[in-house]
């Protein structure tokens, strides 16, 4: 495998039972191989793709003392901006080479959330900027929905199993600056090489190539979707709850060739993530004699607190 797995939502969407299951076989096989899939038939257009890039580009682009009057303190960077440096991968020191902001969920009033969601940041410099970050915020989370629904018939759960812990679930859209490279960095890269904390990821093709997965027997792929699919990957909390049948790949963003430095690189992440209160305790349905439970109980928001802790963004 020299390219992560391409699957078409058309096919789960559509009436024939026959393409249903084979989306959902598909799916899962590519889950339990290698944790990535990139898949074209979601429900961004291309015309909200890219009014979004134009206004992630505005928002770096603006000076940077305008940029940091919305990096909030006490937020943990869950909401607005997080400037060059401040993340870096579990176990390492380095920052990483970017900076980015958040957009996060817009709450139901009847969401009964065990504990309230910080508010977005609204950027006043742009107008447009916020309104379209949320349109494809609820185009991404209604694309996961779907690809849940899908694994959860593989896994032989109910299909709608998850809808409930989505829905004013606690998901991250994160567009990235990876600026230009001016200086050697010292040991520091784009992003480091990690797992995602989350349930699973929907990522927008980035503006450059990068992105890399590391394959079971240790070589490291580039992941190149074509410009219509979104790459999406299995994060840490569904390899938990699956017991790791489902696998949570370590990938990385490497630093272009040298003669590439000068070029800034963009992307869009939507991180999925359930409501806090979500029970990530490993699934009956993927225990049995050959695979013990790995994994003491916990919640999806103890899981959160603890990377977000690893990874340098709440401190100790």
């Amino acid at each position: 495998m020299n390219n992560i797995p391409s699957v078409d939502l058309a096919d789960f969407l559509s009436d024939d039972p026959k393409r249903k299951q084979k989306f959902v076989d598909e799916i899962g096989k590519a889950y339990e191989e290698i944790g990535f899939v990139s898949l074209k038939n979601h429900f961004l257009d291309d015309q909200l793709v890219e009014d979004l890039y134009a206004e992630v580009k505005e928002f770096f682009d603006l000076p940077i003392e305008v940029k940091e009057k919305y990096e909030i303190e006490g937020l943990g960077g869950q909401r607005g901006y997080i400037s060059f440096g401040k993340e870096h991968a579990k176990g390492k020191k380095e920052g990483d080479l970017k900076e980015f902001w958040h957009f996060g969920q817009d709450v139901d009033e009847d969401a009964n959330l065990p504990e309230p969601y910080p508010d977005n940041i609204e950027v006043k410099e742009l107008k447009d900027f916020n309104k379209t970050g949320m349109q494809a915020y609820r185009m991404l989370e209604k694309t996961g929905i779907y690809v849940l629904r899908a694994l959860a018939i593989y896994i032989g759960l109910d299909e709608f199993y998850f809808d409930k812990w989505i829905k004013n679930g606690n998901s991250i859209l994160r567009p990235i600056h990876y600026p230009p490279i001016t200086t050697e960095p010292k040991g520091a890269v784009r992003a480091g090489a990690h797992g995602d904390i989350n349930l699973i990821t929907l990522l927008m093709g980035a503006s450059a190539g990068g992105l890399q997965v590391l394959r079971k027997d240790g070589e490291w792929i580039d992941a190149i979707p074509h410009e219509d699919e979104l790459v999406i990957n299995v994060g840490d909390m569904l390899e938990r709850h699956t017991n790791n049948k489902l696998r949570s790949t370590i990938h990385r963003v490497t630093n272009p060739p040298k003669d590439q430095w000068h070029t800034p690189r963009y992307s869009i992440p939507y991180f999925m993530h359930p409501r806090s209160d979500m029970p990530l305790n490993c699934l009956e349905e993927c225990i049995d004699k050959d695979h013990p439970k790995a994994y003491p109980d916990i919640t999806a928001g103890e899981f959160l607190h603890q990377r977000l802790v690893d990874i340098g963004l709440i401190k100790k």
